[in-house]
């Protein structure tokens, strides 16, 4: 029958259905710890086609799973199902009625777009899950979500006001607020939406008193199906009663069960006029938990925990790092970031200032309160919190911080009393514990440390969940706060809501659903919680992988597949940097959790190829531009760029280096052969059309674009005829003392193609007190190594420190212009040549100019900049400068040194565009068939936010490939920084000799 009905919807829904086993093995798994192959996968382009599904899969008894972002985390968002994908095509903003506040929106919206739509009317979705950069409205209201915020804004169910669905039987309904009278005439219609009216209302006809009885009382609650939400007075939910029953409520947290949605109206909330934060620091944990009680007697609109381990995983990436120890004053147990929000900045700043003389007032051991005032200082904040979980789950090895009792919460009253008792059983099972918290609202996010590949620890998990059903019953709490029951908690949700009451939920269910096909086994009817692991006892990463590279940091190569825990950072649409091709094209395939899927069924053996150099799996990796967003950005720090370098050099091993990349790799090579004497001839030819069109048809190098051009004189030869040789001795300065020296790694781009960037870092180092000396001119292998021609990029490697760690060893520093280049010394290096003592040694010395040109700055060694008068590049005004930074240097340094070298230019306003790869990504902007879609990265965000700016403006870009993307997609020059702050220097230097001539 599925079979059948899958060439029925085909027909129907031409190029809409995948039933292939590699798209439905990208849709298995979701954040959860489950896996569950679906039957297809449909990407509906309108909603006429949800219908579609939905009546061709009833007419054949097929299940269906509708799905947003799948970052649900307890395994609610995998079946064994038709999967229907909305965020791709039904992501429309359809309508905000400001009056009213609401917004009618399609699924697969993501919350921050909406937010962002209607921030300027003054409004906000007031939920704000953990996952809002990619969690789709869909899948919120399916959820019914909450956040940091719920102690002011509850849960999703209380905004959602009307919905358009589709029934199980393929009809349509649409359901909204209605009263007694209006909804008894509804349950007379004939067809399915009148029968779900007549049951319903039987249902709440005769359990009026189990639903008072047995709901629980705590109002942090999106478990089972919301009958109290029918109730005249209600029973457990944080705002107030609507004025009658309203069957949207049923719908939003039934987690797919009870229909599909096709679009929602929601009510939006004010955003707040000012807030600003007190972190709050403990020694302990049991300490921090107390104090929630007393925090929340000071009217805070959040209260949020961060526990020692989490913070100890964010601080080992750097990005993340630099914000937490802004707000984090040495190594407290845990810390609770305290909002307040008002009217006015007096009032909030008051709710900081007064926290830590109020809790010490009460008795409460807190060590001090940090103050966070600034909106970017908050922001800082709130980025951090939301990647806990992230962090948590970044954990090296098989013993992983869990989600299946995660998600409980009780009264704040007995919040430490039942983390104590769950911690202390736990660890009774040889389990240790992670945490992090919804602490206003009673919610502590624990998570045991499970090997679920172990059969002895899985098999312990029920235990755990048993005994904190218990606990939750005696304390009052609830089983699922906000992530759902899904495959982990509603196995027990019978013992949790007590038989009576789970039997009205059952007949909810039959009333929607008698054929049992929608996203079956999720709130009721469940399979054993330990069903459909994504590792599970038998659980092999079997294919043998023969590694070109080191992998020992991540305890092996299948451990670096397994990181990816499945969260879906990497799914954001227009924010940050990862992962732009996902970002162009929307695609699951295209996400660094899809790339990571298809490695780890491929070495499972879950995809049959029974190879990990599959052609299949090279068109996945193919689009990763190895931007190396994932590093910083994912939290658990997933390193898709290093993974697609091993897999490209075992697909070469077994079927041959392409020509082009073989080019690509000896970029070095060809640069010192055709620049010089060679130039001139050579760059015509690159221009030519019909070369570049025979270069496509042969070798594959796009036609629309130019090649770089070489230069007439190197840097290196004019670095010989103006400075004297390129290991001079350092010259002495004007006092007659020998000036310090530093060495300028000349990278092959800024020797051969633009020679001008180094000539002008020559002077800016030169400006700051500095003898500049190169270690002679080689590949440092970052060609190579994007092209995975591992052996070649270790001899490169090799060679360049053979050169710079003499110089090291001096203790100079060795100062590089590109970042792609200088970066590798202590990202791929070690990897490449694990063990050798030079790379270390190599990498702490070396730095971006930019961040040594900040240093100097600091020092005061650049006086002049403080003269600058505003002109700059091409003799004109320098104007604001918009600055775009490079891939790597975001995602290994950041760009403050950056921001902090061209803010010695007084008067000048640095402002960076938001924005993530500019699509070029060295050779892959060259290749034709990446061409279209390079442009299309460039074009999400880069392109217009450098057209937005008048001419004034200079365009800064320390990488070659965002200089040659943006003139090629823009028209607009961007310059290097050191030529900024070169033509500065000399512009000053020029008017103060200017000043001395007309003096004398």
């Amino acid at each position: 029958m599925v079979q059948e009905c899958l060439r029925t919807l085909e027909a129907r829904l031409p190029g809409r259905v995948r039933a292939d086993e590699y798209n439905r093995m990208l849709y298995a798994t979701d954040a959860s710890i489950y896996r569950e192959t679906p039957l297809a996968v449909v990407i509906p382009r309108h909603t006429d086609d949800i219908q579609a599904v939905m009546e061709t899969a009833a007419e054949y008894g097929v299940p269906v799973l509708p799905r947003t972002a799948g970052s649900s985390l307890a395994g609610q968002a995998v079946n064994r199902a038709i999967v229907v994908d909305f965020t791709t095509h039904l992501d429309g903003i359809l309508e905000v009625d400001t009056e009213k506040q609401t917004a009618t929106v399609e699924p697969g919206v993501v919350l921050d777009t909406l937010n962002r739509h209607v921030a300027s009317m003054g409004l906000q979705f007031g939920p704000d899950p953990a996952s809002s950069n990619r969690a789709a409205m869909g899948g919120i209201v399916s959820n019914n979500s909450t956040g940091s915020h719920s102690i002011a804004y509850g849960m999703t169910a209380d905004h959602v006001q009307a919905m358009d669905v589709v029934l199980s039987d393929g009809s349509r309904a649409r359901f909204s607020e209605v009263d007694a009278a209006a909804f008894a005439r509804k349950g007379q219609v004939d067809g399915r939406e009148g029968a779900i009216y007549r049951a319903v209302g039987q249902v709440m006809e005769d359990g009026a008193d189990i639903i008072q009885r047995d709901t629980p009382r705590h109002w942090r609650r999106c478990g089972g199906y919301n009958l109290d939400r029918l109730a005249p007075d209600g029973v457990s939910f944080h705002a107030s009663p609507p004025a009658g029953p309203n069957l949207a409520s049923l719908v939003c947290g039934a987690e797919g069960t009870l229909a599909i949605i096709e679009r929602v109206t929601v009510g939006l909330v004010p955003r707040p006029k000012h807030t600003m934060l007190g972190i709050a620091h403990f020694r302990t944990l049991e300490e921090g938990l107390a104090a929630v009680e007393v925090i929340l007697e000071t009217a805070p609109t959040a209260v949020e925990l961060l526990d020692e381990l989490g913070m100890s995983m964010c601080r080992r990436q750097p990005m993340w790092r630099k914000k937490l120890e802004q707000f984090v004053e040495g190594t407290p147990a845990c810390v609770l970031i305290t909002e307040y929000s008002g009217a006015t900045e007096a009032e909030v700043r008051a709710g900081v200032a007064g926290l830590e003389a109020y809790m010490k007032q009460r008795g409460v051991p807190v060590t001090g309160v940090v103050p966070v005032l600034t909106a970017a200082g908050q922001r800082d904040v709130w980025s951090v919190r939301k990647m806990g979980l992230g962090f948590l789950m970044s954990v090296r090895g098989d013993h992983k911080p869990i989600p299946f009792i995660e998600d409980a919460a009780v009264p704040v009253r007995h919040l430490s009393a039942y983390v104590t008792g769950i911690e202390q059983f736990c660890r009774g099972l040889g389990f240790d514990v992670a945490y992090y918290a919804h602490a206003s609202a009673g919610c502590v996010h624990i998570r045991p440390m499970v090997n679920t590949k172990a059969a002895e620890e899985i098999a312990k998990l029920p235990e755990i969940m048993h005994f904190a059903v218990e606990q939750l019953r005696g304390y009052g709490g609830a089983l699922s706060s906000e992530h759902g029951d899904g495959r982990a908690r509603s196995p027990f949700n019978e013992a949790f809501f007590g038989p009576e009451l789970y039997g009205l939920y059952r007949r909810v269910k039959q009333a929607f659903d008698p054929e049992g096909l929608m996203n079956p086994g999720m709130v009721v009817d469940a399979a054993p919680m330990t069903t459909s692991l994504r590792y599970g006892a038998d659980y092999r990463a079997n294919v043998p992988v023969r590694t070109h590279l080191d992998w020992s940091r991540d305890q092996g190569y299948d451990q670096a597949v397994e990181m990816c825990n499945g969260a879906g950072v990497c799914r954001k649409l227009d924010v940050g940097a990862m992962c732009p091709s996902f970002m162009a094209t929307r695609e699951e395939e295209h996400s660094t959790r899809g790339r990571a899927n298809a490695l780890r069924a491929v070495m499972s053996g879950a995809l049959p190829t029974g190879r990990v150099t599959d052609e299949r799996l090279y068109e996945t990796m193919d689009l990763c531009l190895q931007c190396k967003a994932c590093v910083s950005e994912c939290p658990s720090s997933v390193d898709m760029a290093t993974l697609k370098v091993e897999f490209l050099a075992g697909y070469h091993e077994k079927y041959g280096v392409p020509r082009r990349s073989r080019m690509f790799a000896d970029a070095a090579k060809q640069a010192r052969r055709f620049s010089g004497m060679m130039a001139g001839m050579a760059n015509r030819m690159g221009k030519a059309r019909p070369l570049r069109a025979l270069m496509e048809r042969t070798v594959g190098i796009t036609a629309e674009r130019a090649l770089p051009p070489f230069a007439a004189e190197p840097f290196t030869k004019w670095f010989e005829k103006n400075r004297g040789g390129a290991l001079g001795p350092g010259s002495a300065g004007g006092d007659g003392a020998p000036r310090e020296r530093v060495v300028l790694f000349n990278d092959t781009f800024n020797t051969y193609h633009y020679p001008e960037v180094a000539i002008a870092a020559t002077k800016v180092l030169e400006a700051a007190g500095y003898d500049v000396i190169l270690p002679g001119h080689g590949c440092c292998g970052r060609p190579a190594i994007s092209k995975g021609l591992v052996d070649e990029a270790r001899r490169m490697a090799s060679e360049t420190l053979d050169r710079l760690t003499p110089l090291a060893q001096e203790g100079l520093t060795i100062v590089g212009l590109e970042p792609s280049c200088v970066l590798s010394f202590d990202d791929e290096y070690p990897a490449l040549l694990p063990g050798d003592p030079r790379v270390p040694l190599v990498a702490e010395k070396t730095l971006l100019f930019d961040d040594f040109v900040a240093r100097c700055v600091g020092e005061g060694r650049l006086p002049l900049l403080t003269g600058w008068n505003g002109s700059g590049p091409g003799d004109r005004g320098l104007g604001d400068i918009l600055l775009h930074g490079h891939c790597h240097q975001k995602a290994a340094v950041g760009t403050a040194g950056t921001h902090r070298a061209l803010g010695a230019l007084k008067g000048c306003t640095v402002t960076e565009v938001d924005a993530g790869c500019c699509g070029m990504a060295g050779s892959f902007g060259f290749e034709k068939e990446h061409y279209d879609l390079s442009m299309a990265i460039g074009g999400k965000r880069l392109f217009p936010a450098v057209n937005a700016t008048p001419e004034t403006t200079t365009i800064v870009a320390p990488g070659v490939s965002c200089r040659q993307q943006i003139a090629h997609g823009t028209g607009r020059r961007a310059w290097h920084p050191a030529e900024v702050l070169a033509q500065a220097l000399a512009r000053v230097a020029g008017e103060k000799a200017e000043k001395v001539d007309k003096t004398s």
